[in-house]
């Protein structure tokens, strides 16, 4: 007996960062107009694609906001956030609330979605070298922007009656977004073919993007992406290294497989076969017979990384750092959820969990681009520092990356997400093999080492300043005593001598001015020179706050320079 998937849900989850420098520089004429850059987001994604999401754009249209909008007990939104503490609330979900300057819209994120069912459907077609292929229906494309930049791209395929060894290579062959080598490309371990299809209700199927990865080669320092993922991209230029992708060669899984009990014998549930299935589920791995790695290995693995609290009734769920699983045998009542309301198992996949999965795949991939933007900030300070001089723009920089950082790290992270034990046991499970927790601790000791180093050279900057300070009025007030000694109302022979001059006292009267001249002269000219040669410490006092401001806003790319 073959054991065969009655209903197959992946989403796909590809996490980019937006370099959000580079996007401002290249449409001054979209983000130079609003206050913040989020606010920009709607109608950069109206404008004209790039080449490669062309005929995807023209077919399909661009993405469109998919906030929520009603709030009622029955509404998708209500059953979405219900499940999360206020604060999660109002921050993790995009609102299409009218909000005043009293009630601003604190929410981090914009959601936009792509119709793929009406009119017609949707295929993501894939295919190796070996002639193994598979097409599986589009049913949810989904985008996340958020205001640091980071975007997470959600591609919802699902299948219905297929084989075990069917469903595992669909999962492991599309999430691919590049190969990491030509020789996966001849042993099949990559699509040498991903397409996304249009098929109207009526008429031929239309190709909307291809790739065949027969020309590979990187865009500067990044990967070749496939044209498939750059066509829902299209409002970004990859060439111009708008954007890159944050992880590797893969998407994340996120999958969700129910067993047909009818191709399982009754006991499947507690039998070794099973294990063997989660297993390659989990691991993304392709059908074969027993465990792909040491059982041993591989069972104290799964002991931490499954979640075991429905076992008994043949439901698990599994976290790796690459994958999120949720299996089941078959669809039953559970408990007083009737099955006519719809399998419960299946509801949690594509809501709360989902968007739990969505939240912790953000803290991940802020946390790696907080990673980069720190070992790029310093590197620019490492440099200014042959100089002897750090830059105001790179001190700029650094301060805005702790700020971000504080920011992100006491106001968008939260240790417990929702309300409910189980949610939280979930969400706990992610974070662990996300190494969250190890990888902030991580960053926050880079940008308080960081802050360090820059406040240790601000004081040695500002005792360089004092010293300067202090040797000008020393020299300037010596010139203002003997000024003001030559003021001083004294009569006599020294008022004759100096201000009344006869002939013999013309030689003293003149090389007093002479002498008061020169050091006057001399004063002022030394202060003049001491601004000029430390003009990088006075300039920003004296420019005006609108221009800093302005400056401020339009720095330039850390990744392009």
């Amino acid at each position: 007996m073959t054991a065969g998937f009655q209903h197959l849900h992946t989403y796909f989850l590809l996490p980019v960062s937006i370099d959000k420098q580079a996007v401002s520089e290249d449409h001054p004429s979209i983000f130079c107009k609003h206050p913040a850059w989020i606010h920009g987001l709607d109608e950069w994604l109206k404008a004209p694609p790039h080449q490669a999401g062309e005929a995807f754009v023209a077919r399909l249209g661009p993405w469109k906001r998919a906030a929520y909008t009603s709030f009622d007990i029955d509404s998708p939104a209500y059953q979405d956030m219900v499940f999360f503490h206020p604060i999660v609330r109002r921050v993790f979900f995009d609102s299409a609330e009218k909000f005043t300057e009293a009630t601003e819209n604190e929410s981090l994120l914009q959601c936009y979605s792509i119709d793929t069912t009406t009119g017609g459907k949707l295929w993501f077609f894939a295919e190796d070298a070996k002639g193994r292929s598979a097409k599986v229906q589009v049913t949810d494309l989904r985008l996340f922007l958020f205001t640091n930049g980071i975007a997470v791209l959600s591609l919802g395929v699902e299948a219905f009656g297929i084989t075990v060894r069917d469903g595992l290579w669909i999962n492991e062959m599309m999430r691919k977004i590049y190969p990491s080598s030509r020789r996966q490309l001849r042993e099949g371990r990559v699509p040498t073919r991903l397409a996304l299809i249009w098929a109207p209700t009526s008429g031929p199927e239309e190709v909307l993007a291809e790739e065949h990865f027969e020309h590979v080669s990187m865009e500067g320092f990044l990967p070749p992406m496939a044209r498939t993922v750059q066509a829902l991209f299209y409002f970004c230029d990859y060439e111009l290294q708008e954007y890159e992708p944050v992880l590797d060669e893969r998407m994340i899984v996120y999958t969700y497989a129910t067993i047909d009990p009818n191709t399982v014998p009754a006991e499947f549930a507690r039998s070794e076969e099973y294990e063997v299935l989660l297993s390659r589920l989990l691991y993304v791995d392709r059908a074969g017979d027993g465990y792909r790695y040491d059982p041993a290995f591989v069972s104290s693995e799964m002991y931490r990384q499954l979640y075991r609290r429905w076992a008994h009734q043949g439901t698990y769920y599994g976290f790796t750092s690459y994958s999120n699983i949720t299996c089941a045998i078959g669809n039953f009542d559970c408990d007083e959820h009737q099955l006519g309301e719809g399998f419960l198992v299946h509801r949690m996949f594509s809501t709360r969990y989902y968007l739990m999965a969505l939240a912790t795949l953000f803290y991940r991939t802020t946390l790696l681009d907080f990673a980069e933007r720190t070992a790029l900030v310093s590197r620019r300070l490492y440099v200014d520092q042959h100089d002897d001089r750090i830059s105001t723009e790179n001190i700029r920089l650094a301060s805005e990356l702790r700020s971000d950082f504080l920011h992100f790290s006491n106001y968008w992270y939260f240790d417990e997400l929702a309300n409910k034990d189980e949610e939280n046991e979930h969400f706990l499970m992610q974070v662990r093999e996300y190494r969250i927790d190890v990888m902030k601790r991580e960053v926050e000791e880079e940008v308080d080492k960081l802050n360090t180093s820059l406040h240790n050279y601000y004081q040695f900057r500002n005792t360089e300043a004092v010293n300067r300070l202090a040797m000008l009025s020393l020299i300037l007030g010596a010139g203002a005593v003997v000024t003001g000694f030559f003021g001083m109302n004294f009569g006599g022979v020294f008022g004759k001598t100096l201000f009344e001059p006869g002939a013999h006292t013309a030689p003293v009267h003149w090389a007093a001015i002479l002498f008061v001249t020169i050091f006057a002269t001399a004063t002022l000219s030394f202060g003049i020179y001491v601004v000029l040669a430390n003009w990088g410490d006075y300039r920003e006092s004296l420019l005006p706050r609108w221009w800093l401001v302005r400056k401020a806003r339009h720095m330039r790319s850390l990744r392009r320079s």
